[in-house]
């Protein structure tokens, strides 16, 4: 259903009740509300890191930064021909980041934003909306350095909204909408600290998450 007088109130309202919004395209006004039969989440300790992956992460000179060009990730995550990212969803979250409850993780060679992955932190729930990539495994990275800093700082889900082959690669999975609520409702009992540590480095990330694999 369309709704043309969100703010950011009711999209945190929306989330913690397991729908999130989307447009139908970049220069569509309209917003909707979507609630999939089938929920896509990545389990904290589930994460799949290549051989190849974690080769390039040990090898890799680039460095993982949180909220440092939040925009930046928006705009690269709708930097593609077709997107949901309309103008009011952009805004929306960009009051979402300065009231601290909307965060990027990037991944930067030097001065150049490369990947990134943004999303919505409640409780100890994040909302994955979006990744981007301007160089090859920067998404895959930002994503396995995401998935270990929200397990350093207490949350319990990592909701991707839906399972694309992508995610699935990297140990994403599908369960139903009551799974989805049931694990949600707990999550939003506790309280992540997404902010309150900085992030590790590739190497640090691929170490710790190889070991537990």
């Amino acid at each position: 259903m369309a709704d043309s007088a969100l703010t950011p109130e009711l999209l945190l309202h929306g989330y913690a009740s397991g729908i999130f919004p989307m447009a139908e395209s970049r220069d569509d006004p309209d917003i909707f509300w979507v609630d999939p039969r089938l929920r896509g989440v990545l389990p904290l300790d589930g994460l799949h890191i290549s051989r190849s992956l974690a080769r390039a992460m040990r090898r890799s000179d680039w460095t993982v930064r949180l909220n440092t060009d939040f925009t930046g990730v928006v705009d690269g995550c709708a930097d593609r021909a077709d997107t949901w990212i309309n103008s009011e969803i952009y805004n929306l979250y960009s009051d979402l980041h300065r009231s601290n409850y909307a965060h990027s993780v990037e991944i930067w060679d030097g001065t150049h934003l490369v990947g990134g992955v943004y999303g919505v932190t409640l409780g100890a729930a994040f909302f994955g909306e979006s990744m981007f990539s301007r160089a090859t495994n920067a998404s895959k990275m930002a994503l396995a350095a995401t998935v270990d800093h929200l397990t350093q700082t207490g949350f319990t889900l990592f909701d991707t909204q839906f399972l694309t082959p992508h995610l699935s690669s990297l140990g994403a999975v599908e369960i139903t909408r009551a799974q989805y609520r049931a694990r949600l409702a707990e999550a939003l009992d506790l309280e992540g600290t997404f902010g309150t540590v900085p992030p590790a480095s590739l190497q640090e990330v691929v170490q710790r998450r190889t070991q537990t694999s």
